[in-house]
């Protein structure tokens, strides 16, 4: 069933990556969300209602989580679900930049089953089906084996960089960042960032079609605490997210004063 969920997934962020291009830029429709949730444009829009048909009329059965829909408890009646960020990145997107992605997931009992990170103007699709492994584009992918975030080329926002989140020290290590951050896990996966960390409350559908290509690609993933990652949750927000090389994920937690086993 992964494997066809995975194909569904694939076929629908194609689609998803035509539709939002014929947005992109600064003359895309765009304004605030109510309560300081961030921004939104009419792309972000029209591709969640193409997903919304395509997928739901594909899976009947599955229930519905994404960033654009009013969500419902109908879905927590369900097995199986959908995990969609129509677009992950949205500033980005405005501004005409590439690092934007299309993030789309299946949970299954809590547990991300199938994933697709599609990047459409760089050309990048990163998938993942659950014991199968990771890919981009094809091309199997595995984490870095740096193991101690000390000397690391690591994703993070300033924000995870103030000195009160770090009881025993700030480590030195290279910072980089991207915007959206199902791109960053993506990169995680692939090796060429050794680890991502996040301490803010993270939305499910930013999170969830990278943490499984993280860990089909050999990685570990975890909120900020060390607890695994459970999704379809009554409130789809996780603890914040700490992903990398097994390794370099328990040093992480160990720099942070979590108790690793």
């Amino acid at each position: 069933m992964q494997a066809h969920d995975l194909s569904l997934l694939i076929d629908a962020a194609r689609i998803a990556g035509r539709i939002a291009t014929s947005f992109v830029g600064p003359q895309t429709a765009c304004w605030e969300k109510d309560g300081g949730a961030g921004p939104v444009t009419a792309a972000d829009f029209a591709v969640n209602e193409m997903l919304q048909g395509t997928l739901r009329s594909a899976r009947p059965d599955y229930g519905w989580l994404s960033e654009e829909s009013e969500d419902t408890d109908a879905r927590l009646e369900r097995d199986t679900v959908f995990i969609i960020d129509p677009i992950d990145g949205t500033r980005s997107f405005i501004e005409g930049r590439r690092t934007w992605a299309h993030s789309l997931a299946i949970a299954h009992q809590g547990i991300i089953t199938a994933a697709a990170i599609y990047l459409p103007l760089r050309d990048k699709m990163f998938t993942a089906a659950k014991g199968q492994g990771a890919a981009l584009n094809g091309t199997p992918l595995r984490v870095s084996t740096q193991a101690s975030l000390a000397g690391s080329q690591s994703l993070a926002t300033k924000l995870t960089m103030q000195p009160d989140h770090w009881p025993n020290g700030l480590p030195v290590f290279e910072r980089a960042h991207r915007p959206s951050l199902a791109y960053r896990l993506s990169l995680v996966a692939a090796g060429a960032f050794d680890a991502m960390f996040t301490f803010r409350l993270s939305w499910e559908w930013d999170i969830a079609a990278g943490a499984l290509i993280v860990t089909e690609a050999g990685g570990k993933i975890t909120t900020k605490t060390g607890a695994d990652l459970r999704f379809n949750n009554a409130h789809p927000a996780l603890d914040g997210v700490i992903a990398g090389g097994p390794a370099i994920h328990r040093d992480t937690l160990a720099t942070l004063g979590v108790p690793t086993s």
